[in-house]
C-alpha cells in the first residue's frame, strides 16, 4: 500500500504539470496591438480557439485523473508491468499540451483539418494507455481483491473499450468532417463526467 501511495503521488504530480502546461498556452494580447479598450476586448475575443482547446483538454485530463484516483482506491499491490503501463499512461497525459497548442493555433484557419485529426488521434493513444494499465492489473498477477473491486475494473475496461472505438470513429470522421470529429471528443468527456458524477451519487 505504501508503494501504491508513492505511485499515485508521482502520478498526481504529472497530472498537475500537464494541466499547468495547458494554461501556459494562453497568451495575453500583446500591448503593441492594443491602442484602445475596444482593441483589448477584441484581442480577448480572438483568443476563443485557445479557450476552447484549453477547456477541452482540461476536461480530458480531469476525467483521466478522476478515474486514476478511484482505480488506486481498489489496488492492493503493484507490479513492474503495472508501473510501466502507468508510465505509458502518464506519457499520453504529458503529451496532451502539444495537440492542444496545435488545435488552438489552427482551429480557426483553413488548415484546421490536420490539427483536429491529430488531436483526435491523441485520444486514441490515451485510451490505449488506459487499456494497457487495466490489463496489467490482471496480468501477470491480480492486483485487486474482492468481487466489488473486480466489478470496478471491469466497468473501467468497458468504458475504455468504448472510448477507443469512439476516438477511432472521431479520428476517421475528422479527416472528412473535422468539426464533427472534434464535437465527438467534446461530447465524449462530457458524457464521462456526467456518468462519473451520477455513479458517485448512487
Amino acid at each position: 500500500m505504501k508503494e501504491n501511495a508513492r505511485i499515485e503521488a508521482f502520478s498526481d504530480g504529472v497530472f498537475a504539470i500537464a494541466i499547468t502546461l495547458l494554461i501556459l498556452e494562453l497568451k495575453v494580447p500583446p500591448p503593441a496591438t492594443v491602442h484602445s479598450v475596444s482593441d483589448l476586448w477584441a484581442g480577448l475575443m480572438q483568443l476563443w480557439p485557445s479557450y476552447f482547446a484549453f477547456l477541452l483538454s482540461f476536461g480530458i485530463i480531469l476525467v483521466s485523473w478522476v478515474n486514476h484516483h478511484y482505480l488506486f482506491n481498489v489496488l492492493v499491490k503493484s507490479s513492474r508491468p503495472f508501473l510501466y503501463a502507468n508510465g505509458f499512461l502518464l506519457l499520453t497525459i504529458t503529451f496532451m499540451p502539444f495537440p492542444t497548442a496545435l488545435l488552438a493555433e489552427y482551429i480557426a484557419t483553413d488548415y484546421a483539418k490536420p490539427a483536429i485529426v491529430f488531436y483526435c488521434f491523441g485520444g486514441i493513444i490515451n485510451s490505449m494507455g488506459w487499456y494497457l494499465l487495466l490489463y496489467s492489473i490482471y496480468k501477470p498477477e491480480m492486483l485487486v481483491n474482492g468481487k466489488s473491486s473486480m466489478a470496478i475494473i471491469d466497468n473501467l475496461k468497458r468504458s475504455v473499450k468504448f472510448g477507443i472505438f469512439i476516438y477511432i470513429v472521431a479520428t476517421v470522421l475528422a479527416y472528412w468532417f473535422p468539426y464533427v470529429g472534434l464535437t465527438i471528443n467534446l461530447l465524449l468527456w462530457i458524457v464521462w463526467i456526467t456518468l462519473s458524477i451520477t455513479e458517485k451519487s448512487d
